[in-house]
C-alpha cells in the first residue's frame, strides 16, 4: 500500500466507499477486510453502514465484538455507525433528513479517525449516491459474470464487444463529476473481480477484455478480488478476517490451507488498492506486532502441512 506523510492534525479522514447496485457482489466481505486491515496499519478507522435495510456491515462488526468478548481475544474493532434511511411522504424532506444524519456522522469522526469505510446499499438511493461522491476511493466488488458486468456496461450478444455504459455506471461518473466540482478531487475508482474463478475459462477472459475496454472509457482500475471459498462464508457469524491471527482459538477450530490461501488473496487486494497509509499509524502497528509476537507466536505455513 501506498504511504504518504501526515498532513497535519486538521486533515480530514479519507474515505474508501464500497458501492454497486447489485447485491450478493461482496461489498460487506471487502468492507470489513479493508477495515481491519487498516487497523491492523495502526491507522484509526471508523466504520459507516448505509445499507439500513440488511445491515450486513453492522451485524458483522456486532459479531466481531462479541466473539472477542466471549473468547478474550484482542480483535481490532473499528469505531462503527449506521444510517437510517428515512421513508416519509415527500422525498426532498426525506433527502434532507438524510443528508443532516450522514453530515453528523461524518462531522463526529472526519478529524479524529485517518479513514472512514462506508459500505452502500445494493440500489439507488439518495444515501449511496451522496457517499459516492464523496469517495475518495471507491471500491465496486462484480462477480466475475456477464450478469453482474451488466450494471457497467452492455455488451453484444455475438461477438462481446463492449456496446454501451450502464445505469450504475452512469451514476459513478456523476458522482465523480460532482467530486470535481467541490475540491478538484478526483476518485480513484477500482473494480474488484470477486468469485474468480481459479481456472482459465473463456468467461473469465471475455470478462476481462470487457472491463478493460470499459475502463479505458470510465477511467477506472481492475484487481481481482476474493476467489469463491468456503472460508468467507465462515468467518461472517464470528466477525473475523482472513487477515486475523490463524491459530484454534481465534477460528474456533484447526486452521487450514484455505486460510492461508484467503489470507493471500486478501493482501494482494490490499496492495492494489494503494491507500495513503499513515507513517505514524505503520510504526504503532509494528510496535504492536512486536509486543504480540513476544506472547504468542502465529501460526505459519509450514505448520499446516505437518
Amino acid at each position: 500500500m501506498l504511504v504518504q506523510p501526515n498532513k497535519g492534525p486538521n486533515r480530514s479522514a479519507y474515505v474508501v466507499v464500497v458501492g454497486n447496485e447489485k447485491g450478493g457482489s461482496g461489498k460487506s466481505t471487502t468492507a470489513i477486510h479493508v477495515a481491519i486491515a487498516l487497523l491492523k496499519a495502526g491507522q484509526r478507522v471508523a466504520t459507516i453502514d448505509l445499507d439500513a435495510r440488511q445491515k450486513s456491515f453492522t451485524h458483522y462488526i456486532e459479531n466481531r465484538r462479541s466473539w472477542a468478548r466471549r473468547n478474550r481475544l484482542d480483535l481490532e474493532i473499528p469505531t462503527h455507525f449506521y444510517v437510517d434511511r428515512v421513508e416519509g411522504i415527500r422525498a426532498d424532506e426525506n433527502e434532507a433528513a438524510e443528508f443532516s444524519s450522514f453530515s453528523r456522522t461524518i462531522a463526529m469522526i472526519e478529524h479524529s479517525h485517518d479513514f472512514v469505510v462506508v459500505d452502500t446499499p445494493g440500489t439507488d438511493a439518495y444515501l449511496m449516491r451522496l457517499a459516492h461522491a464523496m469517495a475518495d476511493t471507491l471500491i465496486t466488488p462484480l462477480n466475475d459474470s456477464f450478469v453482474d458486468f451488466d450494471v457497467l456496461g452492455t455488451v453484444d450478444p455475438q461477438t462481446y464487444a463492449l456496446t454501451g455504459i450502464s445505469h450504475y455506471a452512469e451514476m459513478v461518473r456523476e458522482a465523480r463529476r460532482q467530486r470535481r466540482k467541490v475540491d478538484q478531487e478526483d476518485t480513484d475508482w477500482i473494480v474488484v473481480r470477486n468469485r474468480l474463478s481459479t481456472l482459465g475459462s473463456r468467461n473469465k477472459r471475455l470478462i476481462a477484455e470487457g472491463l478493460n475496454d470499459l475502463g479505458l472509457q470510465l477511467g477506472f482500475r481492475c484487481a481481482e478480488g476474493f476467489a469463491e471459498r468456503v472460508i468467507y462464508r465462515e468467518f461472517f457469524p464470528r466477525g473475523l478476517t482472513a487477515l486475523d491471527s490463524i491459530n484454534e482459538s481465534t477460528l474456533g477450530t484447526r486452521p487450514n490451507m484455505s486460510h492461508v490461501t484467503a489470507r493471500e488473496e486478501v493482501q494482494r487486494l490490499l496492495a492494489a488498492l494503494r491507500l495513503p497509509i499513515d507513517e505514524k499509524g505503520l510504526r504503532r502497528a509494528a510496535a504492536r506486532s512486536e509486543w504480540f509476537a513476544s506472547l504468542d507466536k502465529p501460526l505459519e505455513i509450514h505448520d499446516l502441512l505437518d
